[in-house]
């Protein structure tokens, strides 16, 4: 039986071979699409660009799993390693961690104390460089069950998300967005206008309105330089998740325009977005996540 077992949410956006390597355990969520069962396309997102009505009761419903499939999780994890971090999505995004929280407390007492639940406070990718980082401190096996959950959680703190929609249009169909809002945001596209939305205590705020942007991968870009400039200037790694709605071509712009300017940091992933982020905003959505780690 190994040491330490992770478990992740499908809501991190990390890619299979990821998982796979660091022998993570990955929970899928729910999405509930009838409409889409009958459409063209390889992934989520390319059905959603061939959906000819775009209406709330056409839309992909998404939910978070059970309590009893986290309980499931919780003992195929148990059966494999002596204790187990979960590492779920923001409570403030979503009701997995307290399916997760609830599922644990059906389990034997000593089982209980073998599992360390932890908020991200993140979604996407930024809950994907949190598992990243707990894989590594269990791969290097130089601390502890507790000292690397005291790691995590200070870690939290040092990961940034942010990222541009697709087209509004998904969110307003959605009933998340009204449409003179919606209407609004497509215009300052239209002229550069490009608002950034991000986590901000487990929360997803509009966090920068990046001007006279010429397209959605150099207005992420130029939000990381701000972002991180102290972090590079003081010589810290960087540490990087790209996540995007199928429009890869824009995400390996974006790992271009950075891994060109900046030599001390690492792309960690490249991937597709979860589906629970994507459903609502949308094809062509772009996030970047980004933490900085001392030499």
């Amino acid at each position: 039986m190994e040491k330490i077992g992770l478990i992740i949410g499908e809501t991190a956006s990390l890619p299979k071979e990821i998982i796979e390597k660091f022998k993570m355990i990955c929970v899928p969520f729910i999405v509930d699409w009838e409409a889409g069962k009958n459409l063209p396309g390889a992934n989520l997102f390319q059905k959603m660009r061939n959906l000819k009505e775009i209406r709330p009761e056409k839309m992909p419903k998404t939910s978070q799993p059970t309590i009893g499939t986290y309980k499931k999780f919780f003992e195929e994890a148990l059966s494999r390693f002596e204790k187990v971090i979960s590492i779920i999505v923001s409570s403030r995004l979503s009701g997995a961690f307290n399916s997760a929280v609830q599922a644990k407390k059906f389990l034997p007492s000593q089982d209980q104390e073998r599992i360390e639940i932890i908020d991200s406070y993140q979604g996407s990718c930024g809950e994907g460089i949190l598992a990243i980082k707990a894989a590594q401190l269990v791969q290097e096996g130089k601390k502890n069950f507790e000292e690397i959950v005291k790691t995590l959680k200070e870690f939290i703190s040092e990961i940034h998300l942010f990222g541009i929609l697709g087209d509004p249009k998904w969110l307003e169909a959605g009933g998340r967005l009204p449409h003179t809002l919606a209407s609004l945001l497509r215009q300052m596209a239209k002229v550069g206008m490009r608002p950034l939305i991000g986590t901000k205590e487990g929360l997803v705020k509009i966090v920068a309105l990046r001007m006279k942007a010429k397209d959605v991968p150099s207005a992420l870009f130029d939000q990381f330089k701000i972002e991180a400039k102290e972090k590079i200037e003081n010589g810290k790694n960087i540490i990087i998740g790209i996540s995007h709605a199928d429009n890869l071509e824009g995400a390996k712009k974006l790992k271009a325009k950075i891994e060109k300017e900046f030599k001390n940091v690492k792309i960690a992933f490249l991937s597709l977005v979860d589906p629970i982020v994507g459903v609502h905003g949308g094809p062509d959505t772009l996030l970047l996540s980004w933490a900085a780690e001392s030499k």
